[in-house]
């Protein structure tokens, strides 16, 4: 679900596969520049959705060039995700020469249906979503991958539209996997957070783009770019951006090098070094704005992140504060301060990875915080994927670089998470079909990793950085190979999220119009904590509390498990019972955990673990507590 495919791309090559099942009842829709010769044995599904956009938004016309009627992608958003998942092995695959080897999708083998339901100018309809959504489930797909959403305030779970279709996919064993959102590092921001859906945070990986800056005194400071362009081979006057300020513009405006901030004559042919403030965050704006004024490069000081958001077709690095710091100090000491710049290049293997990047949303949700989100972590960060060369052209452009198009893009969000999970998924359900979408999430969340590649904590970026918790990760960092045995899954029928909506205190007649289904359910709030999740999220513990889990055994037929507790801090935890015996007559088990507050002062959420193991497998789930006295939260200013 997205914004469509460029099909030309060899990401889409359908060499190798074989003829799709016979149960398939998807169509290729033709449209503007896309017609049924298009699709093939890998892309063997299009559709686009126009109706419910035009309704709400107005009128679309492609005669501009900047949208195709048509399941052809002119954003580039929907070919990037649409080959993380699921695209063909592609050689030599770059962006302007960096990041450069072999690209595949997660579950290269999968086949690939499209179903466009986003526009160009940014727009996706709720109507457009559902009547997708409701598509795909009559065609037959067994995965739901949708880098979609709106940030909070949310919807409620009977009035979002992502919440509907996806109820009625889940129930009918179709995993939906979401992307997280976009609005980190700030708690409460996370989306898309039904408990039925696999919601996805972003992280890093251990590749980085490093740029030197060399000082006309031969000193250099590293910082990171995507420019691979020209002019950078000589030295160029270097100047603040606060120190040539446009009449009437105050200094903080003009030193982050804002639109409409700088001096024009100051700035032309010069370096500008510009420093990220509370209203100006944007390395992206800090370049255009140089380079509407004829500069010739921007240093942009920011606080440290992984995520390189300066543009490609500009000569522009990021820095971080304390680099920034030193290139003002050299420039103070120097009575004619020059720079010049190195071409970016790729290097592997020298950041620590995994780390949650800065802009993945967090939890708790803000709409039901019992229920854990974000669910698990996948790489976001200065992902490598194909793209729509019709969206390249539109690009920002500039007189150093000549903007061909480009088939591969290095691009980072959630959005890039999201379908590496997916991929990931297609894999687990070839594998075990049999297994329920809430199944392949427990394999998912019990087997994450909460360590990074050198097995010390994983960080989480942020103001400051520190170590993550369940709001930045989940589950933890994403671990396939052991997700293939999980030996343990917390399982949930689609019934029981019927009842964990009456919990939440919407009206069956809302909630019968959502499911169209009849269950019988108590109106308990018991039944927020009770639901069978691989997570215990209590928000509001007062002095006792218990709760029960269910675990249903994938492992080997005769297995004795050992619970283990990593309490959180202030809270005596016990679970019973603390063994659990499992053989061919006995493959579920259910045990209760309670809790027992030993602070009497209002407590923020402490974090725990509690694990099931068995010599072979260790099945962890987070646990989350918040103690509350006198019934009443204070919210943190």
């Amino acid at each position: 679900m997205d914004t469509g495919i460029w099909p030309e791309s060899e990401s889409f090559r359908d060499d190798g596969m074989g003829k799709f099942p016979s149960r398939w009842k998807g169509i290729c829709q033709e449209g503007n520049r896309f017609n049924r010769s298009h699709c093939n044995r890998k892309i063997i599904g299009a559709r686009w959705y126009i109706k419910g956009y035009e309704a709400e938004f107005g009128k679309l016309s492609p005669s501009d060039g900047v949208e195709f009627l048509s399941p052809r992608d002119a954003v580039g958003h929907g070919t990037h995700t649409s080959s993380t998942a699921s695209g063909a092995e592609v050689k030599n695959a770059n962006f302007r020469g960096l990041a450069q080897g072999i690209a595949r999708g997660g579950a290269p083998s999968s086949w690939l249906a499209i179903y466009k339901v986003c526009w160009a100018t940014g727009g996706c309809s709720s109507a457009d979503l559902l009547a997708a959504i409701d598509d795909a489930i009559f065609d037959g797909v067994d995965i739901i991958s949708a880098s979609l959403g709106s940030p909070p305030p949310l919807s409620t779970y009977v009035d979002d539209a992502l919440a509907i279709g996806s109820f009625h996919a889940v129930a009918r064993g179709i995993s939906v996997v979401c992307s997280a959102g976009n609005t980190g590092p700030y708690p409460q921001t996370v989306i898309n957070t039904a408990p039925w859906v696999m919601t996805v945070a972003a992280s890093t990986i251990d590749r980085d783009f490093p740029a030197v800056i060399t000082l006309g005194n031969n000193q250099t400071v590293v910082g990171q770019s995507f420019y691979t362009g020209r002019g950078l081979n000589k030295f160029h006057p270097i100047v603040y951006g606060a120190d040539i300020a446009a009449t009437n513009i105050d200094g903080t405006s003009a030193g982050s090098c804002d639109l409409e901030t700088l001096n024009a004559t100051l700035a032309r042919g010069k370096v500008i070094l510009c420093f990220q403030s509370r209203w100006q965050r944007s390395a992206a704006i800090a370049s255009k704005s140089v380079l509407e004024l004829k500069g010739a490069g921007v240093i942009f000081a920011q606080f440290p992140t992984k995520d390189v958001s300066c543009p490609w077709s500009f000569p522009s690095v990021q820095v971080d504060f304390e680099a920034g710091t030193s290139l003002l100090t050299y420039m103070a000491a120097s009575r004619k301060p020059v720079v010049k710049f190195s071409f970016s290049k790729t290097v592997i293997g020298q950041q620590l990875a995994p780390e949650i990047a800065y802009f993945s949303s967090r939890g708790p949700s803000s709409l039901s915080p019992s229920v854990l989100k974000p669910d698990i972590a996948a790489p976001g960060v200065d992902i490598l994927a194909s793209w729509s060369p019709a969206a390249s052209s539109k690009l920002l452009n500039s007189p150093q670089t000549k903007a061909s198009p480009f088939n591969f893009k290095l691009d980072s969000g959630t959005s890039m998470a999201c379908p590496h999970i997916s991929g990931i998924v297609a894999l687990l359900k070839g594998i075990h079909p049999k297994w329920s979408p809430a199944a392949i999430k427990s394999a998912l969340v019990t087997t994450a990793s909460m360590k990074d590649e050198y097995g010390q904590n994983t960080v989480a970026e942020g103001a400051p950085h520190k170590q993550a918790d369940p709001f930045d990760y989940g589950g933890g960092n994403v671990d396939p190979n052991k997700a293939l045995d999980p030996g343990l899954i917390y399982d949930i029928k689609p019934s029981d999220y019927v009842c964990f909506l009456y919990a939440m205190g919407y009206n069956s007649t809302a909630i019968g119009l959502m499911t169209r289904v009849h269950t019988p359910c108590h109106k308990s709030v018991k039944f927020l904590r009770n639901l069978n999740l691989p997570s215990i999220t209590l928000p509001e513990l007062k002095q006792r509390m218990t709760v029960s889990r269910t675990v249903t055994n994938v492992g080997p037929v005769n297995s004795i498990y050992v619970a283990r507790i990593q309490a959180p801090a202030g809270i005596d935890v016990s679970v019973e019972p603390w063994i659990l015996t499992f053989n061919s007559t006995t493959k579920k088990l259910k045990f209760k955990v309670t809790f027992c507050s030993q602070l009497k002062v209002q407590g923020r959420y402490s974090f725990g673990n509690l694990y099931w193991e068995d010599g072979i497998h260790v099945v962890r789930i987070p646990v989350v507590v918040r103690i509350v006295i006198n019934n009443h939260l204070y919210s943190e200013t």
